[in-house]
């Protein structure tokens, strides 16, 4: 027998081992060339670039940018002559925009050279429609205050500087002339352009890790790079900044802030990378890309300054946070394998500004269909019709809503998509047809690997068409994926989503019904026996372009592709909902996201915060987590935190691996179904408010789920708490974390008091506050001075609650005043775009509630209505003695009660509740308390 310390090293190198084979699928930055030249190089270490031929034309500088004289792999260049010769260093173009709002748009670029030289890849269809011609300010002039210096504003307040030997840029405040951003401050600027092949390039026989290497190897696979070495690298600093945001996907779960990762202080540490990967069961915390990339950073520091930069590149990228030099700044380091710089800088001055300006450029999210915003259940696989039934028969017995039943790839016909395994889904139409008379809605999974058989008819059109991605030798791509051989339909080509968008009509998709909405998963893309898990880079898509490219925004396109054909499937009436697991800037703009195959352990709990929190920061509002985690059992006390957390997520979906045990909610016992049927029917009561943010989101860019500062700008404790977070500008909400914790201490900011969700107690802001756990629900509190609409009539769905009553909740500050918003419009369709909502104001002042309308006067050609009334108005803070309240017009009384918060039995009574006072959402009204 072993002695036991023996066992012990053998299960512990057991367990490194596996953590070490998944990290050995994935490339770190020592094996991959032009992160490891990039990253070995010091501040200033740099020959620099310098700025030549500044001209001001249609509204935007013109510049060259000199490569240095000894710029490695590089000759002189006389700026004069512009030497067309492939094997010569070319200037680089430059070209500078001020848009309105707070941005400039940098851009630089190899100049137009003898023809046939390829151009360098700009990532299309991204940013909306004519950002340029839309936001573009017309400059009158340039200043140039010193020598070797060019300066033009930007907005109110803020300037561009560019200096011209050496190159650097800066965007900062005038006139006191502060940085705010600046790029290229630590020379790090390097430029790789694009050149034939010479003697002595190396030709990739090792694991990729040699300098000046053409093609590249890692593990069994070899990338020809067969147009060589094209690398983009420089520097970019926020100035007035304490944190930096943004830039997902990782996960996150001891900081929401990124953390630095070069610098003094720092442990050897990878940079952030954005590379779209299938990452099987991914660790919890790291900075590892995993499935989705947005290059966007936001920076926040003290006295509410934020700022942000976006990178319009979608080949990998590699991002470092520097260790700060110097207090209120924070260096950045940005290295991309290829394309063009692209570059946004948004200068704020606050977070919000920040985010609109962001949401300017590449789109504020789609307005959902109110039911995506209830609870989603889902499982790989629901084997047959029978076991849809039962479970949607489980949730009615048990008294739990939902409104939407996944289906996972078993049900099709050997995982051949647009199809129906007819054996154990003989009946697909009546089964969702059973499901919508409840008014739920079923949504199938479609994934971007087709299945090679010359009798599946997608593969047939897919072939003859020639709309399949090319391999290096120009034949069909083929990979390994969930149907064994596949191949990859090239979304870049316009054509191509065209042909993807018509399968999803009712006419092609056979089986599917109005009802039925769609899941892209798999598509970053994935695939099991490629590089890294997806597909070569030296892959061809249309119009030449390689997939190193264009990678991180092929699942992009292939959610738009998927969006698009349900927003024709519907005529253009029905709002599409499509998941997607890859994503990249922009995708906000065609439905929702989720953090991917997350483990049911309590470290993926607490790392769904931060990474929701930021995906939102970046645009992508409408997220969420697998709740109970996608791989393994999670305990019941674990799952229960996870429903009553999860209920606060933008996208609320239980998810659970084939593997797994059934997990729906009645299967852990009476007390457990109790805990989670409570959390699920708080998200339900909270529908309105949801929605209502939803709309806010859809207009302004700012998201449902935020970090504490984006409502608390000034207040440092806030600026990296990645345990709690705000649902709006009214919830606070904190999960809980540990197995058996005991008690939790929650920071409170803010001046005012915070009411608990649960019992209405009041505590106080700017302060942190030991709380006891409690197992029927998780600390949450509504902020003072603020008015939250609920609906409290449960019923089987969100549809079936759509004419039920509202209660208001108002939470009273120290001046005894509050307000809050309620946005109603059909919850499907595009009418509101036409004018056919309800927006209303709810403002509580001098014992007084006032109903305004916000929706502006004539606003549209289309309509809506509503007969749904106030049943219920809740006071929280109103000092004792009120009696009744008087609603205006018609002089009509109502009486005041004290009763239950909520609707739990025996919750404690601790509110003034004003009962049944049936005035019109649609109307203008006001209620006096007496």
């Amino acid at each position: 027998m072993l002695p036991r310390s023996l066992v012990l090293l053998q299960l512990l190198l057991l367990l490194s081992s596996a953590s070490a084979w998944k990290k050995d699928e994935f490339r770190n930055c020592d094996q991959t060339p032009f992160c490891k030249r990039a990253r070995s190089r010091p501040p200033h270490s740099l020959p620099s670039f310098s700025v030549a031929d500044v001209s001001l034309s249609d509204g935007s500088l013109s510049a060259l940018l000199l490569p240095p004289s000894s710029h490695p792999l590089h000759q002189v260049v006389d700026s004069a002559s512009h030497s067309d010769s492939p094997d010569s260093p070319r200037p680089l173009l430059l070209r500078l925009s001020a848009l309105h709002g707070g941005i400039l748009r940098l851009e630089i670029d190899e100049l137009e050279t003898a023809s046939g030289s390829r151009r360098r890849f700009r990532v299309p269809d991204v940013l909306l429609p004519d950002v340029d011609d839309r936001l573009r300010l017309r400059l009158p002039r340039l200043g140039s205050p010193a020598p070797g210096l060019s300066t033009f504003p930007i907005s109110p307040g803020f300037e561009a500087a560019l200096r011209h030997d050496p190159f650097e840029l800066v965007v900062r405040r005038s006139p006191s002339g502060d940085p705010v951003l600046s790029f290229n401050s630590l020379g790090l600027f390097d430029f790789e352009t694009l050149r034939p092949k010479r003697h002595g390039d190396g030709d990739g026989d090792g694991d990729g890790d040699g300098d000046g290497e053409w093609a590249e190897r890692f593990r069994s696979h070899t990338d020809s790079r067969p147009r060589g070495p094209q690398s983009v690298s420089f520097d970019v600093s926020f100035h007035g900044a304490d944190f930096v945001y943004g830039v997902p996907e990782h996960a996150l779960s001891s900081s929401l802030a990124l953390r630095p990762t070069r610098g003094p202080g720092v442990d050897s540490s990878e940079p952030y990378r954005l590379f779209n990967l299938d990452v099987f069961e991914y660790l919890a915390d790291s900075p590892f890309g995993l499935y989705g990339s947005v290059p966007f950073m936001l920076a926040h520091g003290a006295g509410a300054s934020s700022s942000g930069f976006f990178w319009l590149n979608a080949a990998e990228m590699q991002i470092d946070v520097l260790a700060p030099s110097s207090a209120g700044r924070v260096d950045t380091l940005w290295m991309c394998e290829a394309g063009v710089v692209d570059a946004f800088f948004f200068v704020g001055p606050g977070p919000k500004d920040v985010l609109a300006q962001y949401a300017s450029v590449t789109g504020a999210p789609a307005m959902p269909q109110q039911f995506a915003l209830a609870y989603h259940q889902c499982r790989w696989n629901y084997r047959d019709e029978e076991d849809v039934a039962a479970v949607d028969a489980g949730f009615d017995e048990h008294d739990i809503p939902y409104d939407v039943l996944w289906l996972d790839i078993e049900h099709t016909d050997g995982r051949r998509y647009f199809t129906w395994d007819r054996a154990l889904f003989p009946h697909p139409e009546q089964m969702q047809q059973r499901l919508a008379a409840k008014g739920r809605h079923m949504v199938t999974i479609v994934d971007p690997h087709i299945k090679r058989d010359d009798s599946y008819y997608i593969h047939k059109e897919a072939t003859e068409n020639g709309y399949y991605v090319k391999d290096a030798s120009g034949n069909d791509f083929e990979g390994w994926c969930w149907p064994g051989s596949s191949s990859y339909p090239d979304i870049l080509n316009p054509e191509i989503r065209e042909w993807w968008a018509d399968k999803f009509s009712l006419q092609s998709y056979k089986g599917s019904t109005p009802s039925l909405y769609i899941w892209n998963d798999m598509n970053e893309p994935s695939v099991f026996n490629g590089p890294e898990v997806t597909m070569p880079r030296d892959a061809i898509h249309y119009g030449n372009v390689e997939h190193r490219e264009v990678h991180n925004a092929y699942g992009y396109y292939f959610h738009m592709a998927t969006s698009d054909g349900l927003l024709k499937r519907g005529d253009g009436k029905d709002r599409p909902f499509v998941l997607s697991r890859a994503f990249f800037a922009g995708s906000q703009r065609y439905g929702a996201v989720w953090t991917g195959d997350n483990t049911a352990d309590w470290d993926h709990l607490r790392a769904s915060v931060p990474m929701l929190l930021n995906l939102g920061l970046t645009g992508l509002t409408f997220s969420g987590a697998d709740v109970g985690g996608f791989f393994g059992n999670p305990e019941p006390e674990l799952l229960v935190r996870w429903y009553q957390l999860g209920a606060f997520y933008p996208f609320f979906r239980g998810h659970a691996h084939l593997d797994t045990k059934r997990r729906e909610p009645w299967l852990f016992g009476e007390k457990n179904t109790a805990l989670i049927r409570e959390a699920v029917h708080l998200r339900y009561s909270l529908l309105p408010y949801f929605y209502t943010l939803f709309r806010e989101a859809s207009v302004s860019g700012v998201p449902v789920m935020r970090p504490l500062w984006l409502e608390f700008p000034d207040d440092k404790e806030t600026f990296n708490n990645g345990e709690a977070f705000m649902v709006g500008p009214s919830l606070l909400v904190q999960g809980i974390y540990q197995e058996r914790e005991k008690s939790v201490s929650v920071y409170l900011p803010g001046e005012q008091s915070w009411y608990s969700l649960r019992d209405g107690v009041a505590y106080g802001g700017s302060a942190s506050h030991k709380l006891d756990v409690r197992e029927d629900s998780i600390p949450s509190f509504q902020r003072a001075g603020t008015i939250i609409p609920r609906k409290d009539r449960f019923r089987r769905s969100s549809t079936q609650m759509v004419n039920d009553p509202y209660t208001l909740v108002i939470a009273l500050n120290s001046s005894l005043a509050a307000e809050g918003e309620l946005y109603v419009d059909d919850g499907k369709s595009y009418d509101f775009e036409q004018g056919a909502f309800i927006h209303r104001r709810f403002v509580f002042a001098d014992k007084k509630l006032t109903s305004v309308n916000l929706a502006p006067a004539n606003s549209g050609a289309k309509k809506f209505s509503s007969d749904c009334v106030v049943e219920r108005i809740i006071v929280l803070g109103l000092p004792a003695g009120a009696k009744k309240a008087v609603i205006e017009p018609g002089n009509r009384e109502a009486e005041i009660e004290i009763g239950p918060l909520n609707l739990r039995a025996g919750s404690s009574p601790v509110a003034p509740t004003i009962r049944k006072p049936n005035v019109r959402i649609a109307d203008d009204w006001t209620l006096r308390i007496l």
